[in-house]
Parts: structure tokens; sequence; C-alpha cells
């Protein structure tokens, strides 16, 4: 019981502040369903989006937040070969079977009180049944799958990413199939009850590889000794700099993006004659970096390696012969470089898989439809713009998270990732229901400069508190103040006159595309990782 309580102690340690507050929802659900509703009382929601913001967005967040927090997702690098299970933990005096055991058992715990504290004491629609026993086995099912894929080690970086997903999108697809059949809960007992010791098996063995050190190397023989041969000397720290980040992050993006790619374009060969299929397929390609930036964000916003402690900085890094200026514009090379790869390498395939399949005719016919009206050169400047700001979006999404990382504060990381994922629940539990209702949107619609407005004011509120501080710590120089300031007032009026052109203002007025502008190109997030860098590099 020693070890049991060893690891109880480490999770209650580490995530105390999230486990207070589920047990404050809790608290809630119970006194609103004990003393506010009437013993017999009929539950019934006037709309779907109380039941999402009362049951279904907690509930989720909180699934999320356990997947990430016993998987040790928040200390790790999703992206990277190694293992996830903290090193720290090999050294302890137990088992194999316990470090992967107690963790399980605890996470799976977690994830079966959720479901039945959450169906006893939420408000659920008196005509919808809900079951009993399955979905606290189904939670318990994806967190082992979770655990055991994500502590396995793997022979390249991006692996750990497409095989979590795939089975796990796979359980699920077998789960919703079985639904479909109006499968009775025995059987759907009897569905999921063999996947935990499967899992275990593959966790303990997962643990056991990652415990002695065992990271395979599916690289290719001459492109492994092509990297252990030695480079010829730095010319400056700032170029070694450079190289260190690209050899820590560099190649995670395009490495996930060629992984996903052939799966996505393999579509086109398999329906090629569904026009519907083929535009959804291409759709799906486009949004694949930008998605898959977030999965390497992560490492990106590290201050230290990956396998040391990520938010403390080491010496190693602290006493770097370069300023904290200079160690974040080395992290924004990279994620430059490392964008454009990925898109070099996206835009290159797409019009080969598109010849090879044999269904660019359907792209060409959309084509020629389309340009009837506007014409060719507002349809191909509209193009480039939705292009340019995919290609934005997913630089955006390696960098809008350094100076979290680079802060060192861990409980603001974790609060990123955890009103991350509640915002992503809160989307997907609420947007069928926008879609649905017409009034809702159109009073949105009519509200919408007033947001983009007050958006736009704490933004530049925000941009000039940075900018004080970082003139009163003389971390930049004024010529850059100048430059960095002048480069983002013409990229904001370039992108005004380029919506000024495309957009008819009879739709929406010249003031809504302004702000559009200013709040689209990134500002503040970028220009105060130098002051969380420095903050973390000198406490």
């Amino acid at each position: 019981m020693r070890t049991a309580a060893a690891f109880a102690w480490e999770f209650r340690r580490r995530h105390r502040a999230g486990l207070v507050a589920l047990a404050g929802y809790f608290a809630v659900l119970a006194i609103i369903k004990l003393l506010v509703l009437e013993p017999g009382g009929q539950i019934v929601f006037d709309e779907n989006m109380s039941f999402a913001f009362a049951v279904i967005v907690p509930m989720g967040s909180t699934v999320m937040y356990f997947l990430a927090v016993f998987s040790f997702g928040l200390d790790g690098d999703l992206a990277s070969r190694q293992s996830i299970y903290p090193a720290r933990m090999f050294t302890l005096p137990v088992t194999h079977s316990a470090l992967a055991g107690w963790p399980m058992f605890y996470g799976m715990a977690a994830m079966a009180t959720l479901w039945l504290v959450t169906r006893a004491f939420a408000l659920w629609p008196s005509e919808l049944e809900v079951p009993l026993f399955w979905p606290a086995l189904y939670g318990a099912v994806v967190l082992a799958w979770t655990q055991a894929l994500t502590w396995m080690p793997y022979g390249m970086r991006g692996v750990r990413v497409i095989v979590t997903v795939t089975w796990l999108g796979l359980i699920a697809f077998v789960v919703l199939f079985a639904l479909e059949l109006e499968v009775t809960e025995p059987m759907m007992l009897a569905l999921l009850a063999p996947q935990i010791p499967l899992a275990y098996l593959v966790a303990r063995f997962a643990v056991s590889r990652a415990r002695r050190g065992d990271v395979p190397d599916w690289r290719v023989g001459r492109i492994a000794a092509l990297r252990s041969r030695p480079r010829p000397p730095f010319r400056s720290p700032d170029e070694a700099q450079r190289w260190f980040e690209w050899q820590r992050y560099g190649r995670s993006l395009p490495t996930l993006v060629a992984m996903v790619l052939p799966f996505e374009l393999s579509l086109l060969f398999v329906f090629g004659d569904t026009r519907a299929i083929v535009f959804s397929t291409l759709l799906g390609v486009l949004l694949t970096p930008p998605f898959m930036a977030a999965f390497v964000a992560a490492s990106v916003s590290k201050p230290n390696p990956a396998g040391s402690e990520p938010n403390e900085l080491t010496p190693f890094i602290a006493t770097r012969p370069l300023s904290s200026v200079s160690l974040i514009a080395a992290k924004l090379r990279v994620t430059v470089g490392s964008t454009l790869v990925t898109w070099v390498m996206v835009l290159a395939i797409i019009p080969f898989a598109l010849m090879t399949s044999g269904t660019s005719s359907h792209v060409v016919d959309a084509w020629r439809h389309t340009v009837e009206v506007p014409g060719p050169l507002r349809i191909t400047a509209l193009g480039a713009l939705g292009l340019s700001f995919l290609i934005a979006s997913t630089w955006k999404q390696l960098v809008q998270s350094l100076y979290i990382g680079m802060s060192g504060r861990a409980w603001l990381a974790k609060g990123n990732v955890f009103v991350t994922l509640s915002l992503l629940t809160l989307l997907v539990a609420v947007l069928p229901w926008a879609l649905r209702e017409g009034a809702w949107i159109h009073r949105l619609w009519d509200e919408l400069p007033w947001i983009l407005a007050v958006l736009a004011c704490f933004k530049l509120v925000g941009a000039a508190a940075v900018a004080v501080r970082l003139y009163d710590s003389r971390l930049l120089e004024d010529r850059t103040f100048v430059v960095g300031a002048l480069c983002w007032d013409v990229t904001v009026l370039v992108l005004y006159g380029l919506l000024l052109w495309l957009v008819p203002l009879q739709l929406i007025p010249g003031y809504v595309l302004a702000l559009v502008a200013i709040l689209t190109i990134p500002l503040n997030r970028v220009s105060a990782a130098p002051l969380a860098l420095s903050w973390n590099r000198h406490r």
C-alpha cells in the first residue's frame, strides 16, 4: 500500500488545483440536484445549448483534463521518440508493473467516478435514457489505451500522435457502430472489458522499454549515418542555437504531416468519382498542418530539452552566451522554416496526387465555374489570401503559447491546456446547435462589430503594456522597436487593403474589415515571449 499511497500523493501534489475545482463542480451538481430540484420532478431543457453548458461541456473538459494528467501528457513531448512517462519516476524502487499499474488504476477510477457522479447528480433531460455503467468503462478504456500508447517509445518523431489518434478513433468507431445497432448494456460491457487487461499489458511493456532506455530507431541507415557525422564548427552562438532548436523540433511538423498525408490522399484514389469526397479530402489536407502544429507547439514552448523539467530553466539553458531576445529569435526562425518546409511539401504533393488519381478534372471544372462571375484575378487573390491565412495559422499555432512556456509557471501552462480543451469541447457541443438556430446566428452577426472592437481594444492595450515593459527592461534596441512596429503596421494595412478589394462593402463595412486585420496579425503573445524568458532566466 505504500506504493499506492506514493502515487496518490504524486497526483494530488501536482494537480491539487484541478482536483479541488472538480470537487467543487461535483458539489454544485449535488446541491442543484438535491436541494433545488423537487423529488420526481421532470427536467426539460428548452435549448440544447443549456444542456451542453450544464452537462456536456464540464464533463468533456474534465475527460480531457484526466487524459492529460494521468498519461503525464502535461510533462512530456508528444512528438518525441522517447516515452512521455516521466524519467524521474524510473528511479523509484518499484517494479514495472507498479509504474504502469497504479497510474492506470487511479486514472480509470477517476474516469469511472466522473461518469457515475455526473450520471447521479447532473440534470439530464427526462426523456433521455441514460445508460448506467458502460460509459464509465468506455472512459476507463480510452484512458488506459491513451496511457499505454503515449508511454511507448517510438522509432520516429510524431508516430506517437498518429498511432494514438488512429487507435482511439477505431475504438470510438466500434462503440458508435454498436450503439447504432442498439446493442444492450451487458453486450457493451462485454465488448469493452477485455480492452483493460490488453491495455495494461501494452503499458507495462512500454514502461519496461522506456525504463531501460530502449528507444528504437526506424530511420534509414544512410540517413542515420549522415546524422552521426560531425558537423563543421558554428560561426556564432546564434547559429549554434538555431541548429539546436531545429534538432529539437524543427523536423517534427514536416514529419507529422508527411505521415498523415498518404492516408488522407489515398481517399482520392478510392473515392475519386465522388466530387464531394474529393473536395472534402483536399480541405482536410489543407487543414492538417495547422492541426498538427498544435501538437508540436508543446515542444516549441519548452525552455528545456526533452527529458528535463519542462518549466524551470536549467543552467545549461540559462547561462548560454545569448540574450533572451536571441533565444526567442532562434525559436521564431526555426518555426518559420518548419512551417515553410511543411507547406512546400503539401503544395507539391497535392497536384501530384490529383493528376495520378485522375481527380484533377473535378478541380478544373470547379475553377471554371467559380471564375465566371468575379473573374480569375479576384479568385486567384482570394485563394492566395486563404492559403496565406492557413500558412500563418500554422506558424501561429507553433508560437502562440511560447510566452506561457517561457514563463516557467507550471500552473499557467496547465491552465492554458485546460482552457483550450474546454473551449474546444464547448465549440463541438454548441456548433451543431448554432447551425440549426438561425436567429442566434443573426444576432451574433449584428453584434459582431462591437465584439471585434472590444477585442481589438484589449489587444492594442496589451501591446502597449508589453512594449513599455520591453522598453524599460532594455531587452530590445530602439531600432528593433521601430522596425517591428513598422512591419506590423504594414502587414495590417496590406491585409486591410486586400480585404477591401475582395469583400463588398455592402456586405461588410470597412471598419469591420480593419478590426479583422488588426486581430488577425499576431502581436502580443510573440512580443511577450522575451519578457517571460527573461523573468524565468533571472528569477
